[in-house]
């Protein structure tokens, strides 16, 4: 592979990175296919909104199609664990691998207990810490009820309105004291010792951090081979790294090898290959994205490889969306053709295609292949029937395909 890549030939790098440039198989999903998958992208977003379905389920979805959800429950709560929660991109699952080198370059202490007063703190800590001791696991609310903590004036709330046990928890569990166990029917996160957490080929010590340096390059060099090529803006964006530290560790990975200049036609500034990275000769991807997917993380990333706008319109009002509230975009190939908005109608069992837009470019089959990934999607949702509404210019040509 030379030093100069055109623009279809970094995004193909991208998409084989990110386990989306193949036809799907046509044979049953298995564990196996799911683990590698994850090895592959190294984390999963976790996100609460649960309008189509949780948003670390759709990723494993857009690149392996129908499988059993709770391959990844047995992933992230049986032991040995192949994946366990931490801080990320954003509160993610990891490989726990990356465990110990996160914690030393995370800095979320504005979670935790900052605000209460330190003997009120100490205390609590202690308490909570002793409980976990005695108990597989636990919630919030649990620990709270098991503390007898009640707070003095609740509506002088701040944050997130946590209580004073919450608070305590998210600052333990940022400290990698304590773990998530796994998560409830409510979406809670259920704390544990983070001991009875991690696999025990890497259940060292929390106190015994690694060297920031070393954890640095390991983190950079596992962002890299889950990007194929990118920047260092790129590489420091997928678990949340400081910029300018994260560029001294990309130089020191090109005088190692592991990373080679590239220059990318269209690509403003310097551009990276992780030296392991494959170029395929087509990507023949059909995929629908998680807006929390890791191939569009990094929207200025997505906007000069795909040439694809892209905005979250969750907290915009609903008067000034442009596209809707949970907004896919729709990889065709190696292009991003279409976006639509769907929610799962869970008491109808339908799938709601609330709005459907095309891109410019996107050629005249897209709303065929849209429609039958959406057929596809039904089906893993466990719902009978997709509906269109007319909203967006792809709404009536999709609506005509799913006829």
């Amino acid at each position: 592979m030379t030093g100069k890549l055109s623009l279809p030939q970094a995004r193909r790098i991208a998409l084989l990175a990110q386990g989306l440039a193949k036809v799907r198989s046509a044979t049953p999903v298995t564990a196996r296919a799911v683990d590698r998958t994850f090895s592959r992208l190294q984390l999963v977003q976790i996100d609460s909104v649960n309008v189509l379905s949780r948003s670390h389920l759709l990723p494993f979805f857009s690149r392996l199609g129908n499988y059993e959800t709770n391959i990844l429950t047995t992933m992230a709560q049986v032991a040995p664990r192949k994946m366990m929660e931490y801080w990320a991109h954003e509160a993610s699952f990891i490989r726990p691998l990356h465990f110990h080198d996160l914690r030393v370059w995370q800095n979320r202490t504005w979670m935790g207990a900052a605000k209460l007063e330190p003997s009120l703190r100490h205390s609590l800590e202690g308490r909570i810490m002793a409980l976990l001791e005695n108990h597989r696991f636990l919630t919030a609310r649990e620990m709270t009820a098991l503390t007898g903590h009640e707070e003095n004036n609740p509506r002088d709330a701040w944050g997130w309105n946590w209580s004073a046990v919450k608070r305590i928890l998210e600052g333990l569990f940022e400290r990698g004291l304590i773990s998530a166990a796994g998560r409830n029917e409510q979406f809670e996160r259920q704390y544990a010792l983070t001991s009875s957490v991690l696999p025990a080929a890497v259940s060292r010590t929390v106190d015994a951090a690694p060297e920031k340096s070393q954890a640095l390059l390991r983190l950079i060099t596992a962002a890299a081979a889950a990007h194929g090529v990118g920047t260092v803006r790129c590489f420091a964006d997928y678990f949340r790294l400081p910029v300018r530290e994260s560029a001294a560790a990309v130089e020191t990975l090109v005088r190692q090898g592991v990373l080679l200049p590239v220059a990318v036609d269209g690509w403003d500034g310097r551009v990276f290959l992780h030296h392991e990275a494959s170029l395929p000769r087509a990507a023949r991807a059909r995929a629908l994205l998680s807006p929390f997917d890791s191939l569009v993380f990094e929207r200025r990333r997505l906007e000069q490889l795909f040439n694809f706008h892209y905005r979250l319109e969750i907290y915009t009002p609903e008067a000034k969306r442009r596209y809707g509230y949970y907004v896919l975009p729709f990889l065709l190939g190696e292009n991003m053709v279409a976006r639509v908005d769907l929610k799962a109608d869970r008491q109808a069992r339908t799938l709601l295609v609330r709005g459907a837009y095309a891109e410019p470019h996107a050629p005249a089959h897209t709303s065929v292949e849209l429609a039958a990934e959406l057929q596809l999607m039904a089906q893993w949702l466990g719902l009978g029937q997709v509906q269109v509404q007319p909203r967006g210019d792809l709404a009536p040509a999709l609506h005509a395909a799913l006829g």
